[in-house]
Formats: C-alpha cells, structure tokens, sequence
C-alpha cells in the first residue's frame, strides 16, 4: 500500500484538571525505570468503526475526549510532566527525574488520512502507515527531556478511527500503560472526576538503596542507542481458544504435566518455528525471552496499581539443534522452568547488582539476533476501552522497540482465552515462517 499523507488538523496540550496548589516536588525514578532510558515509547493503539449515528460530531467526541483526560492526568499526572538531568561532578553521573514544573502537558493531535478500515485490516501483514497514526515516531525515552511523556494522536479515516497513544516507557510498563488507558476509558463513558483503580505513584527503590538514583555516565551518547534497524514485515496471527487448549493439552502431554501454561505452549511452539525460519546452524545458542510482572513476585508483594516499570525478562537457552530435534513439550518444559523459578530472591539479587553497577537496555546490544523476545500479555484489558465507539475493531502498535524476532501478546478480540500474536521478522524470515506446517497447524 502507497502511504498517503497524514494531515495535521490540530496539535494542543493537555494538563490535569485539578492541580494541587502545594510545591510540586521532582519524582525520582526506580532503577527498574531507569533501564528502559534508552529505549523507545510505548505505543499502543485502537481501532474503531465510525458510529452510523448520525448525531455523531467529530468535534464533540475529541472535546469529550480532552477533557477526560484532563480528569485522568489529575490521578496520572507524572504523565502531563517532562524529564530533567542534574550532572555530577564527582563521582561524573547524571540524575535523571520527573520534573512537573513549566510542562505544558500532555500532547493531543488531530489528524487524518484518506483510507478506509478494511485498508488497515485486510492486508496480509500490518500497513507501515500504521506507523504514522502515532506520534514520537523513533523517539527514545531520554527524549522526554524536549518532548511530551504521553502523546496522543486521533486519526479520522474514512469509516473509523484510530486513537493511538505514545507514552514514555520510563513512565510505565505494560500493566501500568493500560492500567491508564483503562482509566481514561473509564472516565470518558461515567463523566466523573474519579475512578475505580487509584494508581500508585510512590516508586520502588530496593532496600537499603539511596532513593535518588544517579547513572554513571556524563554524556547521553555513552547510554543512548540510535540503531536504525532493518525493514521488517509485521504480521498479526490469531488463535482461537480451542486451538490453544489443543496445544497446551499436547504440550502438557509430552512432559507428563499439567502445570505449563496455554502462553508457554504457545511461546515454546513459537520459539521452535521461528528458529527454523531462520535456519541457525545447528551448533548455535537460540533463547527466548519473556517479560515477566514482578508486582506479584516480590516479597512483600507490590499492588498491580503500582504505576511505574515492575518487569524483567526470563531467559530459557539451547542450541538450535536441541530446540528442533525436541518435541514442543521439550521447549515449552524450559520456559516454564525459567518462569517458575523468577521469585523474590532472583530479582533482588539483580537489583543488587545493579544498583553496584547500573547500565540500561539497548535494542542492540541486550537483544539475541538468534533469539526471540516476547512482550506484552493476552491478560491486559485492551478491548474493553470503547470512549463511547463500541468495541475496538483491533488493537495495533507503532514502530517502537521492533526489531527481527520481537513478538507481542494480544487478548483476542472474541475473547474467551482467545490469543492474537504480532510478530516482526526480517522479510526472507517471514516467509519462511508463515509457510512453517507446525505453526500454521494451530492458527486460525
């Protein structure tokens, strides 16, 4: 598809409703958010179908719209702020913080574009002018420091409507960047102040540890990674519920369990096709990662309210030949081993660590090129934000943090444990997977 133009109808600011008139002090960052500086935005999307009402104004749902989030940033209102850096002298470092003097808040674009919904959902793989219909397009979080944390773009087509929202991943995680975008819903469709799930703002600094945490750098181009990244093809794959319940009663089966998951079957069955996509010598290591909540997994444990990054990655590893010469249940048994055994214990340890040698995740370094990473989760509430449109038609992402083996959960949109799969994969990679009898075998 030939990418038509964006155009720019308007671009304003939004601020919290209500503003306390105490001093506004500076937040200072956890470590766990600290790590995510260098990597991109969040940016995660909605699509819905253009009501047939006819008393529908355009005009009247994006006002609706601002000032609902208004009402939202006055409980999340780190997001209407900017970043701000101290530089140290000795020892050299910088100290990296929420600074919510002189923002002039959150951003909201209007936009348009001459396309239809079936443009956006009918091809094969997922249109790059996708990427357009968000805002902060290849920013890194540092640039926070200029640009807006949270920037929301509302792109008119020519029979629906996108809300895609960019929002500084220093900020959130996955259960915190939905936990907004739920309470923005929320507040849109009850027109109150208030909502049901207050979050969190208080950060968590390990035990012992300074609450002010400074990085050991003195300039940004020691920590900020600006790769450009080849072209990829993005394709969205659904699998249905029965499916999957096939699949993890086979995966469970071969290992004489029944305590993998229906995610871990269908990672492990993922890890095992792609990896053949890519035809690895089999002497190579391959690995699969996967974000993981430490909300829960702390002692004491921290409430799912908590609003700020909580997440790590597991790790299962084998050589290509071992991973394909096994059966799916041999794969899926090692993830759930690294899944089970990521307790309190491991996650202090790796603060510890941390803390005594602090650096940041960079797409290009941290990332296996003969691995597979998967982020987000089928368990997030994602359909049930309507802002008065009914069900969103899809939920769709921008070209943040991808790269060749990235892979997003989705809930699917029929639910009842029902997965949608995003998947970026070098193009000649693709094609080779999306041809591999295995995978194909358990999608719908």
């Amino acid at each position: 598809m030939n990418s038509p133009n964006i155009e720019i109808i308007s671009d304003c600011f939004v601020k919290p409703k209500f503003i306390s008139e105490e001093p506004k002090k500076p937040i200072y960052f956890s470590p766990w958010d600290l790590i995510m500086i260098s990597l991109n935005y969040i940016q995660k999307g909605l699509l819905f179908r253009l009501p047939e009402n006819q008393d529908f104004s355009i005009t009247t749902f994006l006002d609706d719209l601002k000032h609902s989030l208004s009402a939202t940033l006055t409980h999340f209102h780190p997001l209407a702020a900017r970043l701000a850096t101290v530089k140290h002298e000795n020892p050299p470092s910088l100290t990296v913080f929420l600074n919510p003097e002189n923002s002039p808040g959150a951003r909201f674009i209007h936009s348009s574009v001459n396309l239809t919904v079936a443009d956006i959902l009918k091809p094969t793989d997922v249109p790059l002018v996708v990427q357009t219909f968000f805002d902060h397009h290849q920013a890194v979080n540092n640039d926070g420091h200029e640009l807006s944390l949270l920037s929301v773009k509302v792109t008119e087509l020519v029979d629906g409507i996108f809300i895609g929202c960019s929002v500084n991943h220093m900020l959130v995680d996955g259960t915190s960047y939905w936990h907004f975008i739920n309470s923005w819903s929320e507040n849109f469709n009850s027109k109150s102040q208030n909502i049901s799930r207050p979050p969190i703002l208080d950060r968590w600094i390990p035990v012992g540890s300074d609450p002010v945490v400074s990085l050991p750098f003195t300039h940004e181009d020691q920590f900020i990674d600006r790769s450009d990244y080849p072209l990829l093809r993005e394709r969205i794959f659904r699998f249905s519920s029965d499916a999957l319940s096939k699949l993890k009663a086979k995966v469970n089966s071969e290992c004489g369990t029944t305590k993998i998951s229906t995610l871990q079957s269908l990672s492990s069955l993922l890890w095992r096709c792609v990896t053949r996509a890519r035809r690895i010598p089999a002497d190579q290591k391959t690995s699969f990662k996967m974000a993981v909540n430490n909300r829960r997994r702390l002692s004491p444990p921290l409430p799912e309210n908590y609003f700020g990054n909580m997440i790590q990655t597991v790790r299962a590893i084998t050589t290509v030949g071992e991973l394909l010469d096994h059966g799916v249940g041999w794969a899926a048994l090692r993830l759930h081993e690294a899944v089970v055994s990521h307790g309190d214990k491991e996650i202090k340890q790796f603060m510890d660590v941390w803390v005594k040698s602090p650096f940041v995740s960079k797409l290009g370094v941290h990332f296996d090129r003969n691995g597979v990473l998967a982020g987000s989760s089928p368990r997030f509430d994602m359909y049930g934000n309507e802002f008065g449109l009914g069900k969103p038609l899809a939920v769709l992402s921008g070209y943040a943090n991808k790269f060749d083996g990235m892979v997003t959960f989705y809930p699917g949109r029929e639910g009842g444990g029902s997965i949608d799969l995003g998947i970026c994969l070098l193009p000649v990679n693709m094609v080779a997977f999306e041809s591999d009898e295995e995978f194909m075998s358990v999608v719908n």
